[in-house]
């Protein structure tokens, strides 16, 4: 059974999706020095995407964001990542931020590689030939592991930050209706996928997040077929302050991993 096949199915639970997707609007226009586009996923249907750059000959990181948020929320966050030598593009989902449409975890997958593709076809429009990392959040693992998987061969590195393997056990765990569906194909989709990537990849994860367990990057960590990967515990940290518990950690193993994707050694 494919994913997206699986994923159609939740979504055509609508109360399911209402406790899994929180949809925002945004229509302001960006910071000075950011740039925002939209891409046509569909007929009469565009996806936003904002992007901060900072200092050229800089790698990117392509974002998917978690729930709740906007890619406009990245305006005060970008500024860190700046510090640290990169630049970043936010993607949204259908029906946040600018975007059109409704959201959903079909459209999730299928979005995300026309996202990827208009990135780097704009990086190529600047000639900029910067590396592309690829980074999901929480909700946003979901389209960065399909891209890790669809773009192995250009996809330099894979960050995964307070995310999950598959959002079955997502589901499970928060006690969400469910009654008809195959979580446990999706499991073993979503497990069959983890494993057939084997780019380099950064897990980070709050060890008191109680929204996304850490067994579920500890389980991820597992099913990767990366051999170069990292886990990072963040001691204290929950889902939503990961980044602000973690700090100087939280960063500079970003920077490390951006700058050499490659040196984590199995196990590390």
């Amino acid at each position: 059974m494919e994913r997206g096949s699986i994923y159609r199915e939740i979504d055509h639970h609508p109360l399911l999706l209402r406790f899994l997707f929180y949809p925002r609007r945004w229509e302001q226009p960006p910071p000075p020095g950011a740039e925002d586009l939209l891409i046509p996923v569909e007929e009469g249907v565009a996806v936003g995407c904002r992007l901060y750059e900072g200092e050229a000959g800089r790698a990117w990181i392509l974002l998917f964001h978690g729930n709740g948020e906007i890619a406009a929320d990245y305006d005060e966050i970008a500024p860190l990542y700046h510090r640290i030598g990169i630049n970043l593009a936010v993607a949204d989902y259908r029906g946040y931020g600018k975007s059109g449409g409704r959201p959903s975890f079909a459209s999730m997958v299928e979005d995300a590689a026309a996202i990827y593709e208009a990135i780097r076809d704009r990086l190529e429009e600047r000639k900029r030939e910067e590396k592309l990392f690829v980074m999901g959040r929480s909700l946003g693992s979901v389209s960065a592991l399909e891209l890790a998987a669809r773009y192995a061969e250009m996809i330099p590195g894979l960050i995964i930050e307070s995310g999950f393997i598959s959002v079955g056990k997502l589901i499970r765990h928060l006690g969400l209706p469910a009654a008809g569906l195959d979580l446990a194909g999706l499991d073993k989709e979503c497990g069959r996928l983890a494993a057939g990537i084997r780019i380099p990849a950064l897990i980070i994860h709050g060890e008191a997040d109680s929204l996304v367990p850490y067994a579920q990057a500890e389980e991820l960590y597992r099913s990767l077929g990366s051999t170069a990967k990292r886990l990072l515990p963040i001691p204290g940290a929950e889902h939503n302050d990961i980044m602000l518990v973690g700090g100087e950690r939280y960063f500079g193993a970003m920077a490390g991993f951006v700058e050499a994707p490659g040196r984590f050694a199995a196990g590390a």
